[in-house]
């Protein structure tokens, strides 16, 4: 029996949509990759805490890690405490800290899980902090604390740094500081500003180009130091053109939630393997983790085509739920998991739930019944009724 529906659309009026009816995506059981692939994770919410949503984080715990489980189940590593999952909007330092306790203890009962961990200076407050000396004790605070738990490092672009910078020779003594002491390579995280706006000018200028050279240049400095640089740029062009010029061995994490499933085919590019191809560290990958799994899992095998097959068409539902203002694509992500029924409720650290309107919710669910990522499709038109009724669309 078809499941149908009736949807806005982004003028406000309805029409009625029948889910295609097609299978969902499943991947092959035990499927093994030739790219590192990171899911950046977010975190449930806990709707029955008695706290200010917008000022305090209240995290299930439970769920929360229950969903890394998943993403471990599916072949993918987590990337922790990262923008996905609210870091800088909603979830703070000590509770970003007990995430990461939390994954990397999970992770020694999972067989080859991948844990890598967010590591920033959002512990400061940022109108109070005056010098880069005062960035680089904020770095090695988090450093200290996640590297005492055993856990890798994601060196996360920091928004304090952005504001005291005077040029790119603070972000080399930053970097040079930061590197010359991590236990193990870490992973460089270079956010755009579409993500986060306090970001604009990272490595000391608005240019590009010029950034990517004093990024290379810290990298070129510090190579058994760096696993691999994730860039979030949204900009197919600059990730390879700067891959191609990273040093050997080091890789290219994509960041790019617009054109992720061309970047990890790769182009083939040079005699060094690392650099042809991206490997992933993804927010998107949250939403659609068993079509990444699955085809990786092809890929591996040298199925390109198939590969396409099944992530091309998630490619339009994740343009969607990184649509600017695309700092908010967190909501569509949690919406994911909330239909798919990896979590109870639709609720949100912070409130974030309120950031999409519900046109952006509805044309979110016919993408997503598209790329065949609806898992549970009855569920999932069950959960999108409770969110029209909540919106004064009732289908008594």
């Amino acid at each position: 029996m078809a499941l149908s529906l009736q949807l806005p659309s982004p003028k406000g009026d309805l029409a009625s949509y029948t889910l295609r009816g097609a299978q969902p995506v499943k991947p092959a059981a035990c499927v093994k990759f030739d790219r590192i692939a990171y899911s950046a994770a977010h975190v449930v919410a806990d709707p029955r805490a008695a706290v200010d949503p917008w000022l305090q984080s209240a995290v299930d715990w439970d769920a929360t890690i229950a969903y890394r489980r998943h993403l471990w189940s599916l072949g993918l590593g987590v990337a922790e405490a990262m923008d996905t999952a609210q870091r800088g909007m909603g979830l703070d330092w000590p509770t970003s800290l007990e995430l990461i306790r939390c994954s990397l203890d999970a992770a020694k009962d999972v067989p080859g899980a991948l844990v890598a961990s967010g590591c920033g200076t959002d512990q400061l407050v940022l109108e109070d902090v005056k010098t880069v000396d005062e960035v680089i004790a904020g770095y090695e605070e988090q450093m200290a604390a996640i590297e005492k738990r055993g856990g890798k490092l994601i060196v996360m672009a920091s928004r304090a740094l952005a504001r005291v910078a005077k040029s790119p020779a603070d972000y080399e003594r930053v970097y040079d500081r930061i590197l010359r002491q991590a236990r193990q390579p870490v992973v460089l995280h270079w956010l755009g500003e579409m993500f986060d706006p306090a970001l604009a000018g990272y490595w000391g200028t608005r240019d590009v180009d010029a950034a990517m050279d004093t990024a290379l240049g810290i990298i070129a400095a510090h190579p058994d130091k760096v696993d691999g640089i994730k860039i979030s740029l949204l900009d197919k062009d600059k990730e390879i053109a700067m891959r191609r010029r990273l040093p050997a061995g080091v890789r290219m994490y994509t960041g790019d939630d617009f054109n992720y499933a061309e970047l990890i085919a790769g182009d083939g590019f040079g005699a060094e393997a690392t650099h042809g191809k991206s490997d992933a560290l993804l927010g998107i990958f949250d939403a659609i983790a068993p079509a990444a799994s699955a085809a990786l899992g092809e890929l591996a095998q040298g199925n390109v085509e198939k590969f396409h097959a099944i992530l091309g068409p998630t490619v339009p539902l994740s343009r969607h739920i990184f649509a600017a203002p695309t700092r908010f694509y967190k909501t569509g992500v949690v919406f994911m998991a909330w239909l798919n029924g990896h979590q109870s409720h639709f609720t949100m650290v912070g409130g974030q739930q309120s950031t999409r309107s519900l046109p952006h919710f509805a044309e979110l669910f016919r993408l997503a019944d598209a790329a065949n990522l609806l898992e549970q499709p009855e569920l999932a038109v069950r959960r999108m009724k409770t969110l029209l009724a909540l919106h004064g669309i009732d289908h008594a």
